[in-house]
Order: C-alpha cells, then sequence, then structure tokens
C-alpha cells in the first residue's frame, strides 16, 4: 500500500474541561451541574482505573483542537472520530435542575471544539435515555447542525434505565434511522465488575480490564436477539474498543444455538450473525491474528481500525508502520476499507 492511502481513525479522544461546558450553560444551573458531577465523582471514584495514563496522554492534542489536528498530520491521518472522556450521559441526569439545558451545552462545546475542521474531526454527540422526548430532540438538533455521531452508553441498566431491547427506546431508535447517523457504545467503566476491580491483585486491574471489553457480548445480545434490528434494519451501531477475535467465537456460538440446539429467539426471523453484518460495526487497535485469520467472519465491512489517540494503547505517531505490521497478507482493497472507507460509509463522511 502506498504512503498516499488514507487513514481514518475510528476512536480518538478529547478531554473537555467542566469549566468549557459551563462557559455555554446559564449561571443559574452551575451549582446543580457541580453537585451532580461530585455526585457521580463519588460514586465512580472507588472503581476508577489507576492505571499509567502514559506521557501521550498529556500532550496538548488531547485538549486542544488545533493541537490535535497537528498531531493527526504527525500521524498521517485524514479524519478521526472523537469521544470525550467525560461521559455526560453518566452524571448529568443527576441535576437537580438544568439537566436538558446541560447536555445541550456539553454537545455545544463538542461542537465548538470540532469547528476548527469538522471534516477531520468527527465528534460523537452524548445523547441522554433518561427521557426519550428530550433525547429524540437532542438527536435531531445534532443532525439539523451537521453532526455526524451520536454516543450512547453501553448499558443502560446501570443508570437504572431499561435495556436497550426494550419498546420504550422505538420511538428514540425511529428518530436515529431516519438521521442515518451511527449509535456509537464506547467500551469504558462497567459497575457489574466495581467489585472484581477491588479484588484484581493487580495494581493496574489487568485482570479486570479486558473483562469490561468481553462483557460486550451482553449489550450486544440486547440489540441482535432482543429485535431491535428486526424493528429497525437501518440503525447502524458501532461498539468501540470492544476487540475483535472473542466475536467470531461469539457469533459461532448464538448461530450453532439457533441452528443445531433450537435455542428460541422469538424477537428475530434471521439467524443473529445476519444482524451482526447488517448493523453492527466494531473498532480496533492492535489485533494482527483476528485482522488476518478472522475478517472474513466478522465481515471486512464490519471492522474498523482505531488510533485511540492519545490513550496508553494508542499507535501514534507511528500508526501506518502499526497497520503494515497488522495487515501482512490482506488484500489491499480489503485493508483500504478496514482502515478507511468503512468509516467513511458508516460516518456519512
Amino acid at each position: 500500500m502506498t504512503a498516499t492511502e488514507q487513514l481514518i481513525s475510528a476512536d480518538s479522544h478529547v478531554a473537555l474541561r467542566h469549566e468549557q461546558v459551563k462557559e455555554q450553560l446559564s449561571s443559574r444551573f452551575h451549582d446543580a451541574y457541580d453537585v451532580a458531577v461530585a455526585q457521580h465523582e463519588a460514586k465512580v471514584g472507588a472503581a476508577r482505573n489507576h492505571s499509567n495514563l502514559g506521557e501521550h496522554w498529556f500532550r496538548p492534542g488531547h485538549w486542544e483542537a488545533q493541537a490535535h489536528l497537528d498531531d493527526m498530520d504527525l500521524d498521517g491521518l485524514a479524519a478521526e472520530v472523537v469521544y470525550c472522556e467525560v461521559s455526560a450521559f453518566r452524571y448529568l441526569y443527576l441535576m437537580s435542575d438544568g439537566g436538558p439545558e446541560a447536555t445541550r451545552a456539553f454537545n455545544d462545546t463538542l461542537c465548538s471544539y470540532a469547528s476548527v475542521d469538522p471534516t477531520r474531526l468527527i465528534v460523537s454527540y452524548q445523547i441522554p435515555i433518561h427521557d426519550i422526548d428530550f433525547a429524540i430532540g437532542e438527536v435531531q438538533r445534532v443532525a439539523s447542525f451537521g453532526g455526524r455521531s451520536l454516543q450512547l452508553p453501553v448499558f443502560p441498566v446501570e443508570l437504572g434505565q431499561p435495556d436497550y431491547c426494550d419498546s420504550h427506546y422505538d420511538p428514540l431508535w425511529a428518530a436515529v434511522q431516519e438521521t442515518g447517523l451511527p449509535i456509537c457504545c464506547h467500551t469504558g467503566m462497567n459497575a457489574q465488575f466495581d467489585d472484581l476491580a477491588r479484588r484484581d491483585p493487580t495494581p493496574q486491574r489487568a485482570l479486570c480490564v479486558p473483562l469490561i471489553a468481553l462483557s460486550s457480548a451482553e449489550a450486544m445480545g440486547m440489540w441482535i436477539l432482543g429485535g431491535v434490528f428486526e424493528r429497525f434494519p437501518d440503525l447502524k451501531v458501532v461498539f468501540v474498543e470492544p476487540g475483535l477475535g472473542w466475536v467470531a467465537w461469539w457469533l459461532d456460538s448464538i448461530d450453532d444455538m439457533a441452528q443445531r440446539q433450537h435455542y428460541d429467539f422469538p424477537a428475530i426471523r434471521e439467524l443473529p450473525s445476519e444482524y451482526f453484518r447488517r448493523n453492527i460495526f466494531l473498532t480496533f487497535m492492535q489485533e494482527p491474528r483476528s485482522v488476518q485469520l478472522l475478517r472474513d467472519r466478522l465481515g471486512v465491512g464490519n471492522i474498523m481500525w482505531a488510533s485511540d489517540y492519545p490513550h496508553p494503547p494508542t499507535t501514534w505517531p507511528n500508526s501506518r508502520a502499526a497497520i503494515d505490521m497488522q495487515f501482512g497478507g490482506v488484500a489491499d482493497a480489503e485493508r483500504r476499507m478496514i482502515v478507511c472507507d468503512n468509516a467513511a460509509r458508516v460516518w456519512n463522511l
């Protein structure tokens, strides 16, 4: 592959500061905002991952848009899909007053960040799930100003809400489907592992961290086996950082349950893997064996490379070399799909 090959990272990051959000928010809501932040921090503080953040974490590009673009240029990236380090949907619902206003302020802050070059910084706007009517309005507002990516919590039950297969969400899925925007579920914290995190004998939670990614199977199962894609066949759902290899095994397992073991899946009419192929996409950083051996089972059109800038696993500033190492023996056309074309299609670039 030539050095002119375009690269799109399907997963990179920005660290917004709470003060930036409050600048977009009426001062009468600031106290409620601060209280909600403090409540959330108290809740998750004990389970926080104390891993070494790495030197790249502290680069100006983690916070500043132009510096981020400069680092993309160093790495040879045409565009990045950017997720905020702060999960607004984890704390804004706690606000006693002004939650909707704060959500709009949060997303407006992301929009302002991306405005330096919105063709290259594809920010994921966070959609709350506690008020479906408001969520629909925010989806439509994001689409109206040219937003290209929506982010939802991976596990709604952590926030006291029904699983995504519940018909409660159907009006929201209809609205999202109408916009054509992808729903992105970024692997991160998972409350069910809080106790394990405390018991993990390794100082950086090395036992716990991979299990969080593997737990994406629960979420995928709710979307697929719960019939969401049966009812809304044009939805696009991106699982961010779940890993690849285990998903191939999982697809084989649930298809076998449907075919050979005669499990009953009343909410769907096709094999589970058919919905995966049509509706679900995965991102990865470095999994050469999975890329080389399992890409056909997963679907070459369903997997997307990511640099994970500027997190510790990032391939920055040597992404092209990392890609070359992983894609040995992969046809140029398939490589191009995975490192560029799939992301361009999913995010309507």
